[in-house]
């Protein structure tokens, strides 16, 4: 099994957000099932590799790099070229595309689909993000009506919804970064979370959408948006209800019946059982056993299936509507 580096730009505060915590997870994952690390490329960490340096090594053949960082993969796919490179999928629609011998494992079935399209003579994979046990119902009383965090929030729903909703019980916005989400979620009746705002103005997909998932599991009723890849796993109607329908007093109408419901909409810890370790690392050992075999097979193979190219693809749509003419003239 080849050695792991994950690549971040780096771990400290200035990088925290939901991706890198949620790429960190996976790293200890994999580190149950062979050798892996982290290599940072933008700031130099104490004790951390980084890849100036690592790149010098002269046995790169027996390792596998792992990037995920959306908006630098171009960039370091270019600069790794030639190395056994694998490309970790948050969210999608960046524009870029990547070589058939880079294979892609992406956290949700929305991004596995869009890379179906977009990488369709290359190895692809589906592995989803890992919700740990500290996201569980601890049946304890929970004195925050409504739960926001305003980092993604519509502006809708910050300047609209949530004034609606203050006369009516505790509703506690979020500003900044939170150590234990998992204690406010416990803690909450309600977790509101629109994003789709937000990643249509950052023009890309909501890659998982772990904050929704996090808050059912701990017991927390959630109206959400069902944009990108939250359409994975929430089900409006079924554990949980759609946000910013028809009118603000809709919204305020079915919120406030949530919070009188004793029996809340959330997922069911059979739900939740895939995105659980011990589901995962069965998954993830068949995931890089297949790596393992397409880095062996490429070392002595050259790729010869022709991608989706635009300049193919044109050709292809030529030559059908000129088939179909011929058959009319026939």
């Amino acid at each position: 099994m080849r050695h792991l580096y994950f690549l971040l730009p780096g771990t400290r505060k200035r990088y925290a957000c939901g991706g890198l915590f949620a790429e960190i997870k996976t790293l200890k994952l994999a580190q149950k099932l062979c050798s892996a690390e982290v290599v940072t490329y933008e700031q130099r960490e104490p004790e951390t590799l980084f890849l100036d340096d690592l790149l010098q090594r002269p046995d790169l053949e027996n390792s596998i790099f792992v990037i995920s960082w959306g908006f630098h993969v171009p960039k370091l796919a270019k600069r790794l070229r030639g190395q056994n490179l694998v490309y970790h999928a948050h969210s999608s629609g960046y524009g870029f595309s990547l070589p058939s011998d880079v294979p892609i494992i992406t956290v949700s079935r929305n991004s596995l689909g869009y890379w179906g399209q977009h990488h369709a003579n290359g190895l692809l994979f589906y592995l989803p993000n890992h919700i740990d046990e500290s996201f569980t119902n601890r049946q304890v009383p929970r004195d925050i009506d409504v739960l926001v965090q305003v980092r993604k929030s519509s502006e809708y729903l910050l300047n609209t919804l949530v004034p609606a909703l203050k006369p009516h019980g505790n509703v506690v916005c979020l500003e900044g970064f939170v150590d234990d989400l998992s204690e406010l979620f416990n803690r909450s009746k309600v977790y509101l979370y629109d994003s789709a705002e937000y990643w249509a103005l950052s023009r890309v997909s909501e890659g998982f959408g772990l904050p929704p998932m996090e808050a059912m599991a701990c017991g927390c009723q959630v109206f959400s948006s069902v944009n990108g890849a939250l359409a994975d796993y929430f089900d409006p109607g079924f554990n949980g209800q759609k946000i910013g329908v028809y009118s603000t007093a809709y919204d305020v109408e079915r919120i406030l019946a949530a919070l009188a419901t004793p029996t809340p909409k959330i997922m069911s810890p059979a739900d939740l059982q895939p995105y659980r370790e011990e589901s995962l690392i069965p998954r993830l050992a068949v995931i890089l056993a297949e790596l393992n075999q397409f880095f062996d097979h490429r070392a002595n193979h050259p790729g010869d299936i022709p991608g989706l190219t635009p300049p193919r693809l044109t050709r292809l749509y030529l030559q059908r509507v000129i088939a179909k003419i011929r058959q009319k003239l026939g």
